[in-house]
Formats: C-alpha cells, structure tokens, sequence
C-alpha cells in the first residue's frame, strides 16, 4: 500500500513538471525572421534576350523615330506640287482606294511658269532691234524687245518648260555673240500637295517611280495626312 502512494505521487510530479515545460500551441500573430533564415535571394531571369528587350524599347518610343514610324504605320509621303487640283484628286482616289490614309493640301505659293531666256543690258530700243536682226540669222525668229527706258532692256527669247530647250536657245544666242541669262519664272498661286501615310512594311518605291524623285518627298521631309 506504501508502495502504491508513493507510486501515484511521483506521477503527479512528472505531470507537473511535463506541463511546465511543454510547448504551447500556436495562436495567430507575427513572426520576426532573420534575414538570414530565408536563404539565398531569388533570381529572377529575364524572357527576352537582349535584341528583344531593344526592339520593344524602339516601340515604347526608345528608339530611333524611324523604327517607331516602321513599327506603328506612321512613315508618311508627300505628292506634290500639283498645279492643278484635278491631278491631286486622281492622287488622293488612287491611294485610298489601295487602303493607304490620303489627304489633299492646299497652300499659297509659287507655281513655275517656266525657263525664261533673255538677253540683260540692252543699251536703247535701236540696239535690241539690231541684236534681233542678228539673232534672226541664227534661227531665232521669236525674240522681242521687253523693257522701257527707265527700267531697261532686254531681248526675251521664249519661256520653256523643259531646261533642254531653254539651253538649246541659249547656245544658238551665245553663237551669234550674245551673254544669256537663263532664269526660272513663277507666279502666286495656289498650289496642292498629297500627304500619305504608308501602312507598316509599305515602301514608296512606286510612287517615286511613277511621280520622280522631284515630286515625291520622303522621311522628315514628308507630312503626314491630318
């Protein structure tokens, strides 16, 4: 019987002493972690190589604004000067209907009459008769005196469109010992131009062709159609 209460009390001890010492159960809260613990950092790597991340950069606009233009559809051309605004018309109709955005411009400025040719510093009315009867002999029937006294006077010899027959006169002039002066003639006017946006991978390569590099304006140069 001894034994046996002697037995119980050493049970109640160790109860005691086990609930003393147990770990408690874990309640919500907030856990401090060391640095340390976590482990080495993570590393994140990138999807693209470096070719793509530049070329995402030119379409954010970090680029060169040729490559935003490419990429976006905004390379623009620029038709003109028509004299006439039929001839635009037919431009913007015929680029429409090939889906491009077109716009026809007007503007005020100087239209090209042609290449004047003339003889300067004719000394009096007798002296320019006298250099046409000369002229005549070279096959220059069409020169006439322009000029008056106060301004001066000049033997006209045509106005031409094209600049080879403007040179053609101006050696048969220079042959019958005569200094000529070749200059461009223009007039006020209205004038219109054909602005183009080109779609993405469009070249102008046609447009040139058909209109000449004289007409056709490219890159900076060129507006884009409002």
């Amino acid at each position: 019987m001894k034994n046996l209460l002697l037995m119980l009390l050493l049970a109640n001890v160790l109860y005691f002493m086990w609930g003393m010492f147990a770990a408690d159960d874990p309640e919500p809260g907030v856990a401090v972690v060391e640095e340390g613990d976590l482990g080495p950092p993570l590393q994140v790597t990138a999807g693209q190589d470096s070719a793509s991340i530049a070329s995402v950069g030119a379409v954010l606009g970090a680029g060169e604004p040729s490559d935003l233009e490419a990429v976006v559809g905004r390379s623009c051309v620029t038709i003109g000067p028509f004299k006439v605004s039929g001839d635009a018309d037919s431009a913007v109709l015929e680029y429409g209907n090939e889906g491009m955005r077109a716009a026809l411009r007007k503007v005020r400025g100087q239209i090209f009459v042609g290449h004047a040719v003339q003889i300067e510093n004719v000394a009096s009315r007798s002296d320019g008769r006298n250099i046409i009867g000369k002229l005549g002999e070279q096959g220059l029937g069409d020169a006439f005196i322009v000029g008056n006294d106060e301004d001066g006077y000049a033997i006209a010899l045509g106005i031409f469109g094209n600049a080879e027959n403007a040179e053609k006169v101006e050696l048969q002039a220079r042959a019958a010992g005569f200094d000529v002066v070749i200059s461009p003639m223009t007039r006020d006017g209205d004038i219109f131009f054909v602005d183009i946006g080109l779609p993405p991978g469009k070249g102008a390569g046609g447009i040139v062709e058909k209109y000449g590099e004289d007409l056709v304006a490219l890159r900076e140069a060129a507006t884009c159609p409002q």
